[in-house]
């Protein structure tokens, strides 16, 4: 398969050009020319098969050019080891939990995808491998262990200061090894700003064998779609034939993995894009005027961003045509007040604790519940981190009843190893540089 930039359609690349550049040097961003539909009869079956024998389906589907079903197999029993189960807590309204990976978030699938793949293309190549990422909260946890240990691979993780929590904060920086953390006096845009210049500096990559492990490389937005079949999977089994999914958003990289699911013939009725007050995208399908702003901080800090990156991969999705695109999603923002008080709600209500991020997405499934008209339709809220990296949002009622995972207790007695950094190009590239 070949990759197209969204800022020039005729500058296509094969699918390791495409992962190992991250960004095109026009400065788009990486899409499918061409997308084949799963057979029907294997979608109308689905519920027949298990979540790893699904991610190996629709990876073959995608990348049959580029590896054979052997090696995906292969990659796909090292990456989907983990469940990703759905809840219902109402007849039709259910959470899908994708916190249950190694860094209890689901941006685990992504980042073991993708460090897998990358270690499949440069095996044979003797030159160290420089993955530059930024995070707001949960990426750089799940890049930092999805490469953990893994040979020809170095780390380095870009996070704004103060603006994560501090179990965040320790699983980026405590692993040692291979990884190391940069904390950026700035905002999470900020960091997403100096990665993308490092991507279209010369120098830098005259240096650095330099690749991405955020949302924009294309080998992240692949496996981040295998959970919506699974989730359609067990709806099925649960006797429902249309499900709608609610996504909390904030680079959009997770709703776009949503899309690129239903283009491969996922039959889903809506996505519903659920943001906190960083509110671009739901500003935008009320105005249609697109405007991105600084990002501003909330208790949801994963979904703190105000131009969100994989936008525009969503609207090729849709052909850059505004009103198509508001024919599958629509969009809702809450704040902070709002958040806190739905974590509340659904504690008292179903005796479930979730994280801010999970509660902004119920708020929007219930708002989309109200008003659906299709009883035979599941509507499927994302459950994207697990409650014990938020302790400080919970009273004391619900943070009594979480449970630590043993790993993280691990994590508190290791030292964190960071570098504090201006929001200054120079210096990272000089750091760059001078620690390679």
């Amino acid at each position: 398969m070949k990759f197209y930039s969204t800022n020039n359609s005729e500058n296509s690349v094969n699918f390791k050009e495409a992962v190992f550049q991250s960004l095109p040097k026009d400065n788009g961003l990486y899409m499918p020319q061409s997308i084949d539909a799963l057979d029907e009869e294997w979608l109308n079956s689905i519920e027949n098969y298990s979540f790893t024998e699904i991610a190996q389906k629709i990876s073959y589907q995608l990348l049959k050019d580029d590896f054979t079903e052997d090696e995906i197999n292969k990659i796909i029993n090292e990456v989907v080891n983990f469940p990703a189960p759905l809840q219902f807590l109402e007849k039709d309204l259910a959470v899908l939990e994708l916190f249950h990976g190694p860094s209890f978030a689901f941006k685990d699938f992504g980042a073991r995808f993708m460090s897998r793949i990358m270690a499949h293309f440069s095996k044979k190549e003797d030159q160290l491998l420089d993955v530059l990422v930024a995070t707001s909260g949960d990426t750089g946890g799940a890049v930092a262990l999805g490469f953990l240990d893994v040979e020809g691979t170095r780390v380095t993780i870009l996070y704004p200061k103060g603006k994560v929590s501090p179990i965040q904060e320790l699983q980026l920086t405590a692993n040692g090894k291979n990884i190391r953390a940069i904390e950026v006096d700035g905002t999470f845009d900020d960091c997403q700003h100096l990665v993308k210049q490092a991507f279209l500096n010369e120098e830098l990559q005259q240096q650095l064998n330099l690749t991405s492990a955020n949302s924009i490389n294309i080998a992240r937005l692949i496996p981040q779609s295998f959970y919506y079949f699974e989730a359609f999977a067990e709806a099925k089994r649960q006797g429902f034939e249309n499900v709608s999914f609610v996504v909390p958003s904030g680079n959009f990289g997770n709703i776009t993995a949503g899309v690129l699911a239903s283009k491969l013939g996922l039959k889903v009725d809506k996505f519903i894009a659920a943001t906190n007050a960083n509110d671009t995208v739901p500003a935008f399908l009320e105005t249609n005027i697109y405007q991105p702003k600084p990002s501003v901080q909330t208790l949801s800090n994963a979904m703190d961003v105000g131009n969100p990156s994989n936008w525009t991969r969503l609207m090729a999705f849709f052909n850059n045509d505004v009103n198509l695109l508001k024919e599958k999603i629509e969009s809702y923002s809450f704040s902070d007040e709002e958040t806190q008080k739905a974590i509340e709600e659904i504690y008292q209500a179903y005796t479930y604790i979730a994280c801010p991020h999970t509660a902004i997405a119920w708020l929007a499934a219930k708002d989309y519940q109200a008003k659906k008209s299709n009883d035979k339709e599941a509507i499927l809220f994302l459950s994207t981190a697990h409650p014990c990296k938020f302790p400080e949002v919970f009273s004391e009622e619900i943070r009594s009843k979480i449970t630590y995972p043993a790993s993280l207790e691990e994590l508190k007695n290791k030292p964190a190893n960071k570098v504090l950094m201006n929001n200054d190009f120079d210096a990272l590239k000089n750091w760059l540089i001078n620690n390679k």
